[in-house]
């Protein structure tokens, strides 16, 4: 099995079936990570289509200075980040629609307990959104998290506790 540099260089190399074979391994993991943030399978596979549609346009420059996947992951966070920001506009302008009830386990839960806590994310500061959306999303450490967003382990710990605690002040209700 190749690895994801191999194929990336086979991709610059023309390889379509190289840029498929990347897809294909990373697809599921990309899909999860916006299907935690939207709560809607069709919205996070639109995301991560958009995410293979950049990535399919930035890979011929690639520089292998970083793992594909820091690379990836910092293309999904800026993605996400448009998302959030996006749909803090819809809110505001009240043009979402009524949430519906969903189960998840033995708990019953509303999409609108899932909006609630993204909508709340997308108010934060960018540092700690970025941090917090790797952290609940993909379940990163911190030290990958750092490496992503190319800053130190302290940095993003300290990011990520003032994040949780504007997060638990925003939706103590």
């Amino acid at each position: 099995m190749l690895t994801d540099h191999e194929l990336i260089k086979k991709f610059q190399n023309g390889s379509e079936q190289a840029f498929d074979d990347l897809v294909r391994r990373h697809l599921a993991s990309v899909v999860g990570f916006f299907q935690s943030i939207t709560g809607n399978n069709m919205e996070a596979e639109d995301l991560a289509q958009d995410v293979f549609l950049r990535l399919y346009k930035a890979l011929k420059r690639f520089r292998f200075q970083a793992q594909f996947t820091t690379y990836l992951y910092r293309v999904n966070c800026n993605i996400a980040n448009n998302y959030l920001t996006r749909n803090r506009w819809k809110d505001f302008l009240h043009l979402d629609q009524a949430p519906d009830a969903t189960v998840e386990g033995d708990n019953i839960t509303t999409s609108q307990d899932h909006k609630q806590l993204w909508k709340a994310v997308a108010t934060l500061p960018k540092q700690q959104r970025l941090v917090i959306m790797m952290r609940i999303s993909q379940e990163l450490p911190f030290k990958t998290i750092a490496e992503i967003l190319q800053t130190s382990e302290g940095s993003v710990k300290v990011s990520y506790h003032h994040g949780v605690n504007k997060l638990k002040e925003l939706l103590k209700d």
